[in-house]
């Protein structure tokens, strides 16, 4: 038998508060229970760094407020709105510590692809600007698998340039970059949040003072 130990972010959680609630989650994997009756908020204006060691939970935390994986109890809402209702998709973007690249397409056939995939209307013109913000220039008809790890990442994360989403989600978003990839996200993780996004991030690395306020939260490892 399986047993878990509950443990509690900011103040209890309730579904009908607007921003991004986890209420009440409990995750196991395999024979571990991962976390139980966790309650977990982010709001407009927010960037909250989710810390804690591996295999603690934080990337099974991270796919189920995305709807990528089910709780075995307890619910995800954004603004009141369950996460099982597709309207949701289109407030959120999710980058996993995995790029999710095709190594045979190009930085801009990746990103097109993907936009298409969340029914996106963008331009050729804006691909090419993510990609410049990015320090990408010259790189973006080079197949992927000639890139760099670190220009592979900021293809990855090329992404959050492209759709308008309040909710930022991001899985290890500086693993392979370095300093100056790592000094562009956080300039516009200060960006988003002060325009009322939201961004819950995992990382190993402590957050620098260009990012403004933080909200740590810990997840600690179950045995």
């Amino acid at each position: 038998m399986v047993e878990c130990w509950p443990i509690f972010y900011s103040q209890r959680a309730e579904p009908k508060l607007s921003g991004l609630i986890g209420n009440n989650l409990t995750s196991h994997k395999q024979d571990r229970c991962l976390f139980q009756h966790l309650h977990i908020r982010l709001r407009a204006g927010e960037l909250v760094h989710l810390k804690g060691p591996n295999g603690a939970g934080k990337s099974s935390l991270m796919r189920i407020l995305v709807g990528l994986s089910s709780p075995e109890e307890g619910n995800v809402s954004y603004d009141g709105v369950d996460i099982s209702e597709p309207a949701v998709a289109n407030n959120i973007v999710f980058i996993g510590h995995k790029s999710g690249l095709n190594g045979l397409l190009s930085a801009e056939e990746n990103l097109t692809y993907w936009s298409a995939q969340h029914q996106l209307d963008v331009s050729n013109a804006e691909i090419y600007e993510a990609l410049a913000a990015l320090n990408l220039v010259g790189m973006e008809e080079v197949p992927i698998k000639n890139l760099s790890a670190g220009q592979q990442r900021r293809v990855a994360l090329a992404r959050l340039w492209l759709k308008p989403a309040t909710y930022w989600l991001l899985d290890e978003p500086f693993t392979s970059l370095d300093a100056e990839g790592i000094t562009l996200m956080e300039t516009a993780f200060a960006e988003h949040v002060s325009k009322q996004g939201a961004i819950l991030m995992t990382s190993h690395q402590a957050l620098s003072e260009r990012v403004g306020r933080v909200r740590v939260e810990h997840l600690d490892y179950r045995l």
